[in-house]
């Protein structure tokens, strides 16, 4: 470290105790909680509905940050004087320290560590647990939407936060950079296909996110009802993570993608906890990467637009039968209730 900026940084322990001028990347429920005390910023990244069903005290809300603050096409990060007033109008100043969540896993809450470092901030945490950690912790939650003051933000963009795609054409041709798929084995082989093209950029290690959880399964068991609750979702032990990285140099500069970059965001997350110092988000991720025809790609695939076509159509056979089948149902369900009535049926 840099003489200069290590006597900065015991400039800022001395003025300001107990307040870290970079934070954690991860923080448990327990930091949550001292960190409130200090007098955090806590931001809940879920959908409006969610976090009205309840939130940790405090918390503000935006809405569903993946949706409001990226471009629906490229999903990319929509223009600075936008996010300026959402996040002003809430409060959320990135020049303060923050706890970002979600439910437990979600690697949106990640998507909002991203964006508040993006936008200038460093004192920017996940608490990965998130809503089900901090009630298993015992503590309460609230329904009332939490209000904080409104701000005048200016913010700046820090691109050097994040990887570029022209970054990446032009370095992992190199192979000046170590790359981290954290997608579906189905994305990364090409057979589930979700842009222009399928298929990986060469060289990438194929680590898809839900590998950073104790069962990666955990999701897909709670869909069919196998387990009662996420706890599966949660961080694997730091054993097992450094296990599963072990093919990478912790000090060679890493890039993380996935499909739009908010998989990738939690993925970058751990591997900044487990000591990587050299860590960026590809934020335009596959869809910027295979958008550039350029690009090399290995077991590259093709999206077949006419077959998505006869998808399309199969399913909107089915939308109209069952709806004329719905029909059909509440006209029976009208003549009896007129029957039952003493109407003349």
């Amino acid at each position: 470290m840099p003489a200069r900026l290590l006597q900065l940084l015991c400039v800022c322990a001395i003025f300001l105790p107990g307040l870290p001028a970079f934070a954690a990347a991860i923080v448990d429920a327990a930091e949550v909680k001292a960190a409130m005390e200090r007098g955090a910023i806590l931001w809940d990244v879920r959908a409006t509905t969610l976090y009205r069903k309840g939130h940790i005290p405090g918390a503000v809300s935006i809405g569903d940050a993946g949706t409001v603050l990226r471009n629906p096409v490229t999903e990319d990060f929509i223009d600075t004087a936008q996010v300026e007033r959402i996040l002003g109008s809430a409060g959320i100043d990135p020049a303060k320290e923050i706890i970002v969540y979600a439910d437990r896993g979600n690697p949106y809450a990640y998507f909002g560590r991203l964006a508040i470092r993006y936008f200038g901030g460093d004192r920017v945490s996940v608490f990965h647990d998130g809503i089900e950690g901090w009630q298993d912790a015992g503590h309460a939650i609230e329904t009332a939407d939490a209000q904080r003051a409104a701000l005048g933000l200016k913010l700046t963009p820090r691109p050097e936060t994040i990887a570029s795609t022209d970054d990446v054409v032009a370095r992992g041709k190199s192979g000046a950079i170590q790359i981290v798929d954290a997608r579906s084995a189905g994305e990364y082989l090409g057979n589930d296909v979700r842009a222009i093209r399928g298929g990986h950029i060469p060289g990438a290690r194929n680590i898809p996110y839900e590998q950073n959880w104790k069962d990666p399964e955990t999701r897909a068991k709670m869909s069919r009802r196998q387990v009662a609750d996420s706890k599966g979702a949660g961080l694997a032990p730091i054993d097992a993570l450094k296990a599963l990285y072990a093919g990478l140099d912790p000090a060679r500069e890493t890039v993380v993608y996935c499909q739009s970059g908010v998989r990738a965001a939690q993925t970058a997350a751990v591997l900044e906890t487990m000591g990587f110092s050299k860590v960026k988000v590809y934020d335009s991720s596959w869809l910027g990467y295979a958008a550039r025809l350029d690009a090399p790609v290995e077991r590259e695939t093709f999206f077949n637009v006419g077959a998505m076509n006869g998808r399309l159509a199969s399913m909107q056979r089915k939308i109209d039968e069952l709806e004329r089948m719905i029909a059909e149902l509440h006209s029976t369900q009208v003549a009896k209730g007129a029957c039952a009535a003493g109407k003349t049926c």
